[in-house]
């Protein structure tokens, strides 16, 4: 399965398309220590991928599939994780507190 040209028929899941492919792209591009989790498919969403940076930042887009997303992972060079087995990193944790801290 590849990213997705074109638009999905109203009231279907959104599927992950190069919108989506583009903006990991230049989110990674434009951060240190990049690391990729992977988030499995729900009954609510389809498969995501989240990228975290060296500071906790992270952003997160629906991905085609587990094999597509390890594939971009790997042309970006960065390491690729399945957050069922792995969990989210600390600093993801810090970082979200943070945030919640400052909005108060």
């Amino acid at each position: 399965m590849r990213w997705l040209r074109r638009k999905q028929p109203v009231g279907t899941t959104r599927r992950a398309d190069l919108v989506d492919r583009d903006h990991l792209e230049a989110w990674a591009a434009d951060r240190r220590g990049v690391e990729a989790y992977l988030e499995p498919r729900t009954t609510v969403t389809e498969t995501t991928m989240m990228l975290i940076d060296a500071t906790g930042e992270w952003t997160r887009r629906r991905v085609p599939s587990p094999e597509v997303a390890r594939g971009f992972a790997a042309r970006l060079n960065i390491p690729c994780y399945e957050v069922a087995a792995t969990g989210y990193p600390q600093r993801k944790r810090d970082y979200d507190a943070r945030r919640k801290t400052e909005n108060r």
